[in-house]
């Protein structure tokens, strides 16, 4: 798992971001949407964003900069086969929320919803 984890923490977030835009437009989600999700959850804005994408910040990097949102812990069910709400490594529960806040966007879910508002 750990190994595992360590690829994870590595991996820029400019790699996997493509797959995100993919993913929601696919399902008729846009850009702004996804972008909402993301400042959302860390707190950046668009120029934040474009500046982690442009520099290829890493995942560890990317959260250790965030400003999360103080509902996360309303983030919860299973993504990849692990519930979110019993993952103890802290990075990998900040990937596993984000990669779940993308599902629910490609799912159609409402961004209320989504927001946990």
């Amino acid at each position: 798992m750990k190994s595992n984890n360590e690829r994870v923490y590595k991996m820029s977030f400019a790699s996997v971001y493509p797959h995100y835009i993919t993913k929601v437009e696919k399902k008729g989600r846009n850009i702004a949407e996804l972008h909402e999700v993301i400042t959302w959850l860390t707190g950046y804005d668009e120029q934040a964003i474009q500046k982690h994408i442009d520099s290829k910040t890493n995942f560890q990097d990317f959260f250790a900069q965030a400003d999360l949102h103080p509902n996360v812990s309303k983030i919860t069910g299973v993504i990849c086969g692990y519930r979110i709400e019993e993952i103890e490594d802290e990075v990998m529960r900040q990937v596993r929320y984000l990669d779940k806040l993308v599902d629910e966007l490609a799912k159609g879910k409402a961004m209320e919803k989504i927001l946990r508002k």
